[in-house]
């Protein structure tokens, strides 16, 4: 009786389909704590610009005048672009100056969801298109969220 080495197709296919499911699965990890690093950067991007406006305002007593070009010109932040979702996002004071919101627009849901949970404590209250935070979601599905930092 003769002995037969090797695997069979069967076999060799199971090990490639476990292979792939390895596979896929590390892939969407990889995914989920690289979009985690970006918001945990964006928030320690915010509260620096956030300390950086109380400095740069500090000698005024108010925060009349702050926005995203006086602090870029002023070396505050190092370029205009913004730290999470799209590039059109604002600094701006509020009326009598004694207060100031950062801005951000265009957030993904998951993104919105992450500052809606993971309230920053750099903030004096948080608003997400347009609604305070309140234990509900505000959020949009789709990628047009508005999220507005009070800060005093």
């Amino acid at each position: 009786m003769r002995q037969e080495y090797g695997r069979s197709l069967i076999e060799i296919l199971g090990v490639l389909a476990i292979g792939a499911i390895m596979t896929g699965a590390s892939i969407a990890m990889y995914r989920q704590i690289r979009a985690t690093q970006i918001r945990t950067i964006a928030n320690a991007e915010i509260e620096q610009i956030i300390k950086n406006a109380k400095i740069l305002t500090g000698a005024h007593g108010t925060y009349e005048g702050l926005s995203v070009d006086y602090l870029v010109k002023s070396g505050a932040i190092k370029n205009a672009a913004a730290p999470l979702g799209g590039d059109d996002w604002s600094v701006t004071p509020s009326f009598d100056g004694s207060y100031f919101s950062i801005n951000l627009t265009n957030l993904s849901s998951g993104e919105c969801e992450y500052f809606e949970i993971k309230q920053p404590t750099w903030a004096n209250s948080v608003l997400i298109n347009g609604v305070e935070v309140d234990g509900t979601s505000h959020c949009f599905s789709t990628k047009t969220n508005l999220i507005s930092f009070i800060v005093k």
